[in-house]
């Protein structure tokens, strides 16, 4: 928001949880007060019953980009899911469309087997993608698959034989925001406590009464499945809540890992983004540009 006030900046989300309209409160989508201080771009823009892969993502973003550029806007791209600004930089293997009723039969075919049979099944078509994903990374687990069935060629062939290449003439200018690791858990326990208090609860409850697939990439947005056992009289909400605290310091690691293994940064705030920063990553910016 300080970037986007001083450089008349438009926020365009790169968090694969906030496309969806529907879980405002559990994915932290920005508040109506942010809104209202700076233009936001792709937040809650798809329904859950449709799936945003990356390559969905970075067509949407390279159109908010330029058309950021052409209101002479700064373009924002902010959010934690790593492949997604990775292959907005990098540029990403054109791999052709899948039609919609082989997604769904594949779909349907990881839940009725499960994830292990499923990539028995994945491993005479896929050898490769079958041994490398876990079984339950339901999401890339059905697109090798749905790839391979649809074109006759894996993915990883597609992507050897068509390079990624950047599809926007872009300069990158990239900030990482890095706090110690026991500082970011503890944010993410009050983090979830704060979400349960403005209603996430009955948030997921109306999100589950809609009736979704349950291999749907949103089914799986932290604080999803955890909630749905409590309401399901599985576990007490107490315990739902340590289970999505314990799912959500998880998920962080992994952000973590990936950014200082993938990224490049240009600017890194050390510890959490406060007032003391504000002066010296505004001028960074500011050189940058």
């Amino acid at each position: 928001m300080d970037l986007a006030e001083s450089f008349n900046g438009v926020v365009i989300n790169a968090d694969s949880m906030q496309v969806y309209a529907e879980l405002n409160l559990l994915t932290a989508r920005p508040s109506a007060d942010d809104e209202a201080r700076a233009p936001h771009k792709l937040f809650g823009m798809m329904p859950a019953a449709e799936i945003c892969s990356v390559g969905r993502w970075v067509t949407l973003a390279e159109a908010e980009i330029e058309s950021a550029s052409a209101s002479g806007l700064l373009p924002l791209i902010v959010g934690g899911t790593g492949m997604y600004i990775k292959s907005l930089r990098d540029g990403l293997a054109a791999v052709p469309e899948v039609p919609d009723d082989i997604n769904a039969e594949v779909r349907a075919l990881y839940i009725e087997l499960g994830g292990e049979a499923f990539r028995e099944q994945l491993a005479t078509l896929d050898p490769d993608a079958a041994e490398r994903l876990p079984a339950g990374d339901s999401q890339r687990l059905t697109r090798a698959m749905a790839v391979v069935r649809a074109t006759g060629m894996t993915l990883d062939a597609w992507q050897a034989q068509q390079p990624p290449a950047p599809a926007l003439a872009a300069r990158y200018f990239t900030i990482s925001v890095l706090p110690e690791r026991e500082d970011l858990y503890a944010a993410c326990d009050a983090r979830f406590d704060t979400m349960l208090s403005a209603g996430a609860l009955a948030e997921v409850e109306a999100f589950l009464a809609l009736g979704f697939d349950a291999s749907l990439p949103a089914m799986k947005a932290v604080g999803v499945p955890e909630l749905a056992r409590h309401l399901s009289g599985d576990i007490s909400l107490e315990e739902a809540g340590e289970v999505a605290k314990q799912a959500t310091r998880n998920f962080a690691k992994r952000q973590l890992t990936w950014m200082r293994n993938q990224v490049t940064a240009d600017y890194v705030v050390e510890g959490f983004y406060g007032p003391a920063h504000r002066e010296k990553t505004v001028e960074a910016v500011r050189a940058f540009l």
